[in-house]
């Protein structure tokens, strides 16, 4: 299942049944779960972890060092979690310094020529589309989908269930289960299709747009708006997690539509 023509140096673990593809190298201290296939030209450099049953696309480049040098990169590392599926020529980088590490999810999609930048943390089922650039320490939630050509600003948190357009610019938080388009971005309404798509209620939908239409449609400042959320919407874990997300909001969050 190995081609004679891979390199793989001592100190690897590589499970029997991985499939590796000519011209690939693994270097020492990484370990590759059962199932994983790895295409032709793949660079896997120290301290990475990979689950089971990926699927990683030739040219891929995973632990590179960061592409800002900062910190020392020593000791640090990548963790891939199972069934994620990394197409061509993507470079996911390691972090600047221990103990931060770069982080991807468990049935993740991130797709050719995107950059996954130092100490970025993706969580389950999240989609990256082709030649999307996330910059450090970036944060993408479960289910969060960032469209093709973005860029993502260091430190950015894109929340549960959201979408981000084609294109964007990121510099500021997206809250979960929104939209965002426009330039420069801006709430473009509740992600509802994908709320759909995953089995959300439309009780649970509507509810999520009562909430919004109070931040973003209500003309109150945002202190007055989650006031009035607290003061006058039912509790749910919906309602706990948005204003959990926009309190403790690091870069801001998105604005309201013009």
């Amino acid at each position: 299942m190995i081609h004679p023509y891979t390199y793989i140096k001592d100190g690897a673990k590589v499970a029997q049944n991985v499939k590796i593809d000519p011209y690939s190298t693994i270097y020492e201290n990484v370990e590759i779960g059962g199932g994983t296939w790895i295409g032709s030209s793949v660079t896997i450099m120290p301290g990475v972890k990979i689950g089971a049953n990926c699927r990683i696309f030739p040219g891929v480049v995973i632990a590179s060092f960061p592409h800002e040098e900062q910190g020392t990169a020593e000791n640090t590392y990548v963790e891939i979690g199972n069934n994620t599926i990394i197409r061509e020529y993507v470079t996911i980088d390691r972090a600047h310094q221990s103990p931060v590490k770069t982080t991807i999810g468990n049935n993740c999609m991130i797709n050719a020529y995107s950059c996954i930048g130092a100490g970025c943390t993706i969580g389950n089922n999240a989609v990256i589309i082709n030649c999307t650039q996330l910059n450090e320490s970036v944060t993408i939630d479960d289910w969060g989908w960032v469209a093709g050509m973005c860029h993502v600003d260091d430190h950015v948190h894109i929340g549960r269930h959201s979408f981000v357009a084609g294109g964007s610019t990121v510099d500021k938080d997206v809250p979960p289960f929104v939209k965002a388009a426009h330039t420069p971005l801006r709430y473009a309404g509740i992600n509802s299709t994908g709320l759909k798509r995953r089995g959300f209620p439309l009780t649970s939908i509507n509810h999520i747009l009562d909430i919004y239409r109070n931040i973003f449609n209500s003309g109150l400042s945002l202190n007055e708006a989650l006031l009035r959320i607290e003061e006058s919407l039912p509790i749910s874990e919906e309602r706990d997690e948005i204003m959990s997300f926009i309190q403790t909001s690091r870069k801001g969050i998105i604005g309201r539509n013009g």
